[in-house]
């Protein structure tokens, strides 16, 4: 039966619906981010485009914006979508108008517990049941783009554009198109991709093989999505919601943070016993100590590490 498994982590809270041993969605939420559904007052900056300034700080676009609204006037909005990192400049929080109440909108813990599936909250001595599912190999396909399947291999190229999958790997290529099909399905839903995603197939012979090729991107890729008929060149566009930032989004827009949280679980799960003596990068150390987290991680294992500096 799949349940989710839910970490409170050091910097981070991370989750995973394993199924059959695998994880087949995972999503990683960073404290101080602004939720989705989150309600707040704001108070309108421009009308043309629209964007407001939230009460709590920080800016995000508005849509629509009511006629009678002028520039400086109190509101209350609903965060629709949350901020997008992207080279660059970030895309800013999307919010509407709304007449509910204030109120923060639901953590990464309220939404799984909502859904269908148990959930299962894990601590650090208990057996590392994140890892045994592939939490570590999927950060890595995350960031690197690399996703082996049998048969072959998909790189994945996020862009601000879309994001693209290109599928590699040995003869058949009718095989492989199949095979390539139901790994960018599984690797979208797994990273929680959204907004606009282009699939590179190989070179089909025909209509039959194209055909094939959607109806098993459409047996593997949960509703809602709408996408295009896989035209003479190879290629498949899909469109999905993307509420919030995907998981290669996450992790890219800030290596340093990632492999710094990475490393705190890693210390955190790490025995009684084990030696105090840490060395890490330069960067990661150096944003552990700048956000606190050595004093969080000394209060979760009563033990100070050492950090040996590079």
């Amino acid at each position: 039966m799949p349940e989710w498994l839910f970490e409170a982590g050091i910097g981070e809270h991370r989750a995973a619906l394993v199924e059959d041993g695998v994880i087949t969605e995972a999503a990683i939420e960073l404290p101080g981010t602004l939720r989705l559904g989150t309600v707040a007052r704001a108070r309108l900056l421009e009308a043309r485009p629209g964007r407001v300034l939230l009460d709590g700080g920080g800016e995000a676009t508005l849509h629509p914006v009511p006629l009678a609204l002028t520039q400086g006037a109190a509101l209350t909005v609903r965060i629709v979508r949350e901020v997008i990192p992207e080279p660059g400049r970030p895309k800013l929080p999307r919010a509407a108008p709304t007449d509910e109440v204030a109120a923060p909108g639901p953590t990464l813990r309220d939404r799984i517990a909502a859904g269908a599936h148990p959930v299962r909250d894990l601590l650090p001595h208990h057996p590392d049941a994140l890892e045994e599912a592939g939490w570590s190999e999927l950060l890595d396909e995350a960031t690197t783009g690399e996703i082996a399947f049998p048969g072959g291999a998909l790189r994945m190229s996020p862009t601000p554009a879309m994001t693209l999958f290109d599928i590699d790997g040995d003869p058949p290529l009718g095989t492989l198109a199949l095979a390539g099909a139901s790994a960018a399905a599984a690797a979208i839903r797994r990273m929680a991709i959204g907004g606009s995603i282009g699939i590179d197939f190989p070179t089909l012979s025909g209509k039959a093989e194209r055909q094939a090729v959607a109806a098993a991107i459409d047996a593997a890729l949960p509703p809602p999505f709408e996408r295009t008929t896989v035209n003479g060149f190879g290629f498949l566009q899909i469109i999905r919601p993307r509420p919030r930032a995907s998981l290669p989004e996450l992790l890219r827009a800030d290596p340093v943070g990632a492999a710094a949280r990475a490393a705190l679980r890693r210390i955190e799960r790490e025995p009684p016993t084990a030696p105090t003596r840490h060395r890490l990068p330069a960067a990661a150390l150096a944003r552990i100590e700048a956000e606190g987290w050595t004093a969080e991680l000394v209060r979760r294992t009563g033990r100070a590490p050492i950090w040996d500096r590079p």
